[in-house]
């Protein structure tokens, strides 16, 4: 009887415990898919632009605060595994979008390359063109340009009085940004770049009516609206922003800077913890390269030789379209090497294209654009082709690891295609997480024999080199009263980046506070923790398995990926 009672009592607290943890579950849910509607109603609108005020942006942060009120009130206990990770995420998330509008970062909304003015040419690209209605919904949206820019240009005014402005040193890139959308013949805007090739679901008569309205949307709305913001800019903004470059010289700076290089790195550490540890980086990664000069008999000093890659033509593309071809060779030769390294491959494709030449004056040297299978687009790896001077090949097969396969496409590819995952994870893109695996890449590229030069294995150490020197020159900028010329100096003295590039660079980290601290950050964890992996595991460790465990919970918090990673390594035991 005393058994029977025990077991009836077991399974009763069992049961109710079972009970609890489905509630939980679906009380997290419902949150999560309330929040993720209210987050997207601007995207729903397909005849319109976002509304943005200071006023909006308060209700926002209301509304968050709300919400992350009903997300206190559940347990984490009570929820299984994959939603202890969602209600983390989501948590950080909250918080940091409470923040940001606790700080009104929101009142600059540009930086060093472009803001609003150059993002709007972006959402062409991804909008549907199949239908006359989707090419009128555009125009529509078009026409709602001017009052976007007035919205912009009233935060910025807000901006100036109370004293929130980007630097006026990054501020003044504009002018090269810009160019491109002042042009007189609106056939020549990339704004009507749909209009060109009309898909031939629409009737031909409504084809020439639409280039026709399309051209004087464009001449008589689009086009005027740029040219005010370019005379406000000139007469208005640029006048009043600020001589100063770090983010602690903002009204409570410090505490934002802090916050900024919390959320991108996602721990709970210091800008001075940072600041010394990318010292040690630096010393350590410049000894390696020291070893390399050595290697190929090179007969100088090391300032010597970083001249000597800057300028010697043979590391130089001639053409636009030879710097294409090699970055796709080298994207097809780790394609070949993928599966010795994963388990798991996306279904979706990438090209290689150039950087829009709208963008390309103050671009980095390559980034990733990403595809939808949903929408049939395939992602693309873009290429820097401006300033041929500047675009070593040294530096490609390191660039073309990141930016490509194994890192931005492959991780983000897998991400979109994951599936049981709530809208918001499926959209979630965290700098720590993914910039740090694009950098973990480049470490991979050892193993999979990518660099065959030592040039090559020089051009993957300065890349290491440069994440390193963000730490020091990042925190140094925002943190520590650094100048611009000393900003400019450190990066320049320790890698062989060109100038031009490093130039570019620092004007990002001046307009982008603590973004560049993500991935030398995360690089460090991901490599730590298959130390970990390798070291308890030994002859069980498979890293097929082990990337596996880093990829297929989607973009995670560093805290998160700690977890999962001590999770396999049990499992494993």
């Amino acid at each position: 009887m005393k058994y029977q009672f025990l077991f009836f009592l077991t399974t009763f607290i069992f049961l109710t415990s079972c009970q609890t943890s489905n509630d939980s579950n679906n009380q997290l849910h419902t949150i999560f898919d309330e929040e993720w509607k209210f987050r997207t109603k601007d995207n729903d609108q397909p005849t319109s632009l976002p509304k943005i005020s200071p006023e909006i942006e308060n209700e926002k942060a209301e509304y968050w605060k709300s919400i992350l009120a009903k997300l206190e009130k559940i347990n984490p206990k009570d929820l299984t595994q994959k939603d202890r990770i969602n209600y983390s995420i989501f948590k950080y998330q909250l918080e940091d979008k409470i923040a940001r509008i606790g700080f009104e970062d929101y009142l600059m909304p540009l930086n060093a390359e472009g803001g609003f003015y150059t993002n709007l040419s972006y959402m062409v690209r991804g909008l549907p063109f199949e239908t006359a209605i989707d090419y009128e919904n555009y125009l529509k949206k078009l026409e709602a340009v001017p009052q976007f820019f007035d919205d912009n240009m009233n935060l910025m005014r807000l901006g100036i009085k109370k004293g929130i402005t980007q630097p006026k040193v990054i501020v003044k890139n504009y002018k090269a940004l810009i160019k491109s959308y002042l042009v007189e013949d609106p056939t020549e805007s990339g704004f009507y770049q749909p209009f060109k090739k009309i898909n031939n679901n629409v009737l031909t008569d409504s084809q020439v009516d639409l280039q026709k309205r399309g051209q004087q949307v464009i001449s008589e709305v689009v086009l005027p609206a740029y040219r005010k913001f370019d005379e406000f800019m000139e007469k208005e903004y640029l006048p009043s922003t600020r001589n100063t470059l770090g983010a602690s010289e903002l009204p409570n700076g410090k505490a934002y800077y802090e916050q900024r290089v919390q959320y991108f790195t996602t721990l709970p550490i210091t800008s001075d913890k940072i600041f010394e540890k990318g010292k040690k980086e630096v010393a350590r990664i410049r000894a390696d390269m020291e070893q390399i000069i050595k290697e190929v008999n090179y007969k100088g000093s090391f300032a010597d030789f970083l001249k000597f890659l800057r300028t010697d033509p043979q590391f130089y593309a001639k053409t636009p379209k030879d710097l294409l071809k090699e970055a796709s060779y080298l994207s097809k030769k780790m394609d070949g090497k993928l599966p010795q390294f994963f388990n798991t491959l996306p279904r979706n494709s990438y090209g290689v294209q150039p950087v829009p030449a709208a963008i390309a004056p103050n671009y980095t040297g390559g980034r990733y654009s990403g595809g939808s299978l949903e929408n049939h687009q395939a992602g693309n790896y873009w290429v820097n082709t401006y300033k041929l001077e500047s675009r070593p090949l040294y530096v490609l097969p390191a660039l073309t690891l990141h930016e490509a396969v194994p890192g931005h496409h492959l991780q983000i590819s897998l991400a979109q295609e994951l599936e049981g995952f709530p809208e918001f994870r499926k959209n979630t893109y965290l700098s720590c997480y993914g910039e740090g695996w694009g950098l973990y890449s480049e470490y991979l590229g050892i193993e999979a024999g990518m660099y065959e030069t030592p040039y090559e294995n020089f051009g993957r150490m300065t890349y290491e080199m440069w994440r390193a020197c963000r730490l020091v020159v990042d925190v140094g900028l925002h943190s520590k009263g650094w100048t611009r010329d000393q900003a400019v100096e450190f990066l320049a003295s320790n890698t062989a980046l060109s100038l031009h590039e490093v130039n570019t660079e620092i004007d990002r980290y001046i307009g982008w506070p603590a973004q560049a601290l993500s991935y030398k950050m995360g690089e460090l964890k991901i490599r730590e923790l298959r130390k970990k992996a390798e070291t308890e595991l030994g002859d069980k460790f498979n890293l097929r398995d082990f990337h596996d465990v880093v990829l297929l919970n989607g973009s995670v918090p560093l805290f998160v990926l700690e977890e999962l990673v001590g999770d396999y390594i049990q499992s494993v035991k």
